[in-house]
């Protein structure tokens, strides 16, 4: 599986232009970034937020960068969900490799503008052994909903 339908869907729905790229297995966005040869950067990371009610929040980041909570506290109450919690909404992903689209799985999402001032960036594709390539305007009409609020510390 090169990426997962979803993705696939959204970038058909959204008519971008995109390259794929092949890598070795990785665990985690900045291990991606490493195997790629990718700036961190420009890679982005998705973490999934929770409320205690159902409720999930995307928020997404340069892998190079941590996420400070407290700056996604002033939206309501959230905590980093546990990944065993996310198999029902990113059914199409492997384990751990959630795209960062959250208009795709129907989630609220928030973009780090460290992210967004890149001129292109890289993001999982569903899996652990590919990544997309696009330019910032072609990843913004795919989250056309997403806000932009600063993120990382």
């Amino acid at each position: 599986m090169r990426m997962a339908k979803k993705v696939q869907s959204s970038l058909t729905r959204a008519h971008c232009e995109y390259d794929v790229l092949a890598h070795r297995h990785s665990a985690s966005s900045l291990e991606t970034a490493r195997v790629s040869g990718v700036p961190a950067e420009r890679v982005a990371k998705s973490v999934i937020l929770d409320d205690h009610h159902g409720h999930y929040l995307m928020a997404v980041l340069p892998a190079s960068r941590h996420l400070d909570l407290s700056k996604v506290r002033n939206r309501g109450e959230w905590q980093v969900t546990r990944e065993s919690n996310l198999a029902h909404i990113f059914d199409d992903c492997e384990r751990g490799a959630v795209p960062p689209l959250g208009d795709s799985y129907g989630l609220d999402m928030v973009i780090d503008p460290l992210l967004t001032r890149q001129k292109d960036i890289y993001l999982e594709a569903g899996n652990h052994n590919y990544l997309l390539h696009m330019s910032m305007p072609e990843f913004l009409k795919m989250v056309p909903h997403a806000e932009v609020q600063e993120l990382s510390h």
